[in-house]
């Protein structure tokens, strides 16, 4: 059997295995990172590809976001991927909606955000987009970009293997790990000081006990792209519904309001997980969704009933002539209820990193960064 050594053995290629390659590699380690598939196929790619520090609570997830973002600035000019700093809008179309964002500004507005209110007319003038009847006020925030995640991971990919010299192995699947050596299914054996595992929704292949015993959960969601429209959406743009799915809202007084109306008149986007946010890639197109699905046995049947009720609510607050939605999809991740991540040492050099939920692309490359100040680095485990 071959061996062959490694300072950092990684699992998984989506988000957060890259950004910890990507860490690992800058700081100077040597790093191997498997991919199952012959590609990332998962969760990392079928995304609105949105970095997304509005949605984060003031403090320490902000904080990350917000040097995830600064990360992925320096990785677009590296690897070469487009990337939009366009920032988002909030729109407000009762006078509850208004309430929250009016109160998201006066309770955090100096807090790291970048944040300020809009009145109707400035709001259709960063974007044409936005539907004018009934409009209060929009949220802007500067911070938000946009990435367009299938071509951004592969360039990542490229990027690692021929600048980074990161030893990428495609088509292999980890099936044990034992101290100081990892084991593929290609026969190899590669000895690692460190082993970190970032396998995502496929968190049953290694340490199924672990994940059991954290009440780990998979999120299914449903997502569209249109035709490129022809003309720039300018912020991304969201509204009413999104105002109760973020943790940065959760302590709005009026957040409770907003969603009590909608749960009133519209039960069926809570009972579909449904918030809607509107994006836009490089090619014009949009990229629209998504719904929320909670269970570790996700069918794999998507339901057209959810894609008609979230475009239905995305006609309340834009306007698209011929909306014409081109692929459908939808994509699996991890998530423990109650929790922003999974950081754990399971056993003497294997790290866990996984369930960042929704926010792997927003939070992935800051959270690597604590990863290595804490838990590599710093007690010496590797040394670079």
């Amino acid at each position: 059997m071959r061996t062959r050594t490694v300072d950092i053995a990684i699992v998984g290629s989506g988000i957060v295995g890259l950004a910890h390659a990507y860490e690992a590699a800058q700081r100077g380690l040597s790093v191997v990172l498997f991919e199952r598939n012959l590609q990332a196929v998962g969760a990392s790619i079928r995304n609105f590809g949105l970095v997304w520090p509005i949605g984060q609570r003031p403090g320490k997830m902000l904080d990350r976001a917000l040097r995830s973002r600064t990360v992925w600035e320096e990785l677009s000019h590296a690897a070469g991927f487009w990337m939009h700093k366009n920032g988002s809008i909030h729109l407000g179309y009762h006078p509850d909606e208004l309430a929250v964002l009016e109160e998201f500004v006066s309770r955090y507005g100096h807090e790291g955000y970048d944040v300020e209110m809009l009145k109707p007319a400035e709001v259709k003038s960063r974007s044409a987009l936005v539907r004018e009847e009934g409009l209060l006020a929009g949220l802007y925030s500067s911070t938000e970009a946009t990435v367009y995640s299938r071509e951004a991971i592969q360039k990542i990919h490229t990027y690692l293997k021929e600048e980074l010299k990161v030893l990428i192995q495609y088509g292999q699947t980890v099936h044990e790990i034992n101290m100081p050596y990892v084991f593929s299914s290609t026969g190899d054996r590669w000895q690692a000081s460190k082993v970190i595992v970032c396998s995502g929704a496929d968190f049953e292949s290694l340490y199924p006990e672990y994940f059991r015993s954290v009440g780990i959960t998979k999120c299914k969601l449903q997502m569209m792209k249109s035709h490129a429209i022809g003309s720039a959406l300018g912020p991304t743009l969201c509204a009413g519904l999104t105002l109760r799915h973020y943790d940065s809202f959760k302590d709005c007084p009026s957040t409770v309001k907003v969603s009590g109306r909608y749960d009133q008149t519209h039960p069926e986007f809570a009972e579909n997980g449904i918030h809607v946010l509107l994006a836009q890639n490089e090619n014009l197109e949009l990229i629209i969704g998504d719904s929320h699905y909670y269970g570790n046995s996700p069918l794999p049947f998507d339901s057209e009933e959810i894609n008609r009720l979230i475009l239905k609510y995305l006609d309340t607050f834009t306007v698209v002539d011929n909306l014409q939605v081109e692929e459908k999809w939808h994509g699996i991740y991890a998530k423990v209820p109650g929790k922003t991540e999974i950081v754990e040492e399971v056993e003497p050099g294997v790290l866990i990193v996984n369930a960042l939920g929704g926010a792997g692309m927003t939070l992935s490359f800051g959270l690597a960064q604590e990863v290595f100040d804490e838990h590599i680095i710093s007690p010496g485990v590797v040394n670079s």
